[in-house]
């Protein structure tokens, strides 16, 4: 037996409080006492508990003094694609807030697949875990109505602005006016005929956040007294759950520009991108393509994710406050967790424009 010597009748799951009690001499009561801080004992008692524990290798049950306890310390972060650098970078801020509020954090990628988000919104059912933070990609505000009238009594948080209507607590980032800003720092440079990289299909998975960046683009234009080109409008082809990174990838990015570039002469001055993975891709069929960026083009991305300071150029990008998305929702969570009747909250984070050599 590894960290004590074998006595007869030992189990192989692992020593018990029993067994510790009887090298101890002491009573089952006194070591559960010892182990689990409950009535006083005094100091030679507890020295001969604890070098009773080592000698044996015991480890006390943790999980099964969380259940009881009605905690787990434990929260579930579910998020479609850890492949995504802002998904990668909001799970690393998640756990870095919950671990200083004493909360470990299991991660969650569903790939957008709603029967998996509805898993996770539902409550996971055999996980112990005290709160779910959850990205859906693919649910509707009714179908996460429904999982939350079937789920565990299990709290939620969601992230991110694809659902709006349902009674559950959210932390989101203003898409609209996140865009708005990137937009209307291409027209003051001087941009007058913009394009839009990332708009998506009216039915497809992971459309919310796209269709509020691309309100939030009509607006600048409209504000600057401009019109869209519904030419300029650049999708990105039907979602596959397979790929790694959605449609929002970097081949994505490439792919659509180069096909801008063949139908002609190219006609916009600036492009903003609905995240940092499009424009990169864009950036370099800009580039392959011989087009000057930012002299013949300006690029813009969302996510400031950290390749885009070393993209060629360098991409001017939204960076939405993940440090403060995690905190608000780790806030919101442990909220939750003391008071399961506290009415839903919006928490919005602040977010700023990062101008690099893409867009000056």
């Amino acid at each position: 037996m590894s960290g004590g010597r074998s006595r007869p009748g030992h189990r192989s799951a692992g020593p018990t409080l029993k067994d510790v009690a009887a090298i101890a001499g002491v009573s089952y009561r006194t070591v559960s006492n010892v182990i689990n801080g409950g009535a006083a004992v005094s100091a030679a008692t507890r020295e001969k508990v604890e070098a009773a524990a080592a000698e044996l290798g015991y480890r006390p049950q943790l999980a099964a003094r969380q259940l009881r306890a009605g905690r787990s310390n434990l929260l579930t972060l579910s998020v479609p694609f850890l492949s995504l650098p802002y998904f990668a970078q909001l799970a690393h801020a998640i756990v870095s807030a919950a671990e200083r509020v004493g909360y470990d954090v299991v991660v969650d990628e569903t790939h957008g697949d709603p029967e998996r988000e509805l898993r996770a919104a539902s409550g996971y059912g055999t996980l112990l875990t005290d709160g779910v933070l959850l990205s859906p990609m693919s649910l509707d505000d009714g179908q996460l109505a429904e999982a939350r009238r079937r789920a565990r009594p299990v709290p939620l948080v969601v992230l991110g602005e694809r659902i709006r209507g349902a009674r559950v607590d959210r932390v989101v980032v203003d898409s609209v006016l996140s865009s708005r800003d990137a937009t209307a720092h291409l027209i003051s440079s001087g941009r007058r005929s913009l394009g839009f990289l990332g708009a998506v299909p009216d039915a497809s998975i992971g459309a919310a956040a796209a269709d509020l960046r691309l309100e939030g683009f009509r607006l600048a234009l409209r504000e600057a007294g401009l019109e869209p080109d519904p030419r300029q409008l650049l999708e990105v082809s039907s979602w596959d759950p397979a790929s790694p990174d959605g449609d929002y990838s970097r081949e994505e990015g490439h792919a659509r520009v180069l096909a801008l570039l063949e139908r002609g002469p190219l006609e916009i001055d600036a492009l903003v991108c609905a995240n940092d993975l499009l424009a990169i891709g864009a950036l370099r069929a800009f580039r392959e393509a011989g087009v000057a960026v930012p002299d013949r083009v300006a690029v813009v991305g969302w996510d400031d994710s950290p390749e885009s300071a070393f993209a060629a150029p360098a991409l001017t990008s939204i960076a939405p406050d993940l440090h403060e998305i995690a905190r608000l929702a780790v806030a919101s969570v442990l909220r939750l967790v003391e008071d399961p009747a506290s009415p839903p909250r919006v928490e919005q984070a602040p977010y700023r424009l990062v101008a690099r050599a893409s867009a000056p």
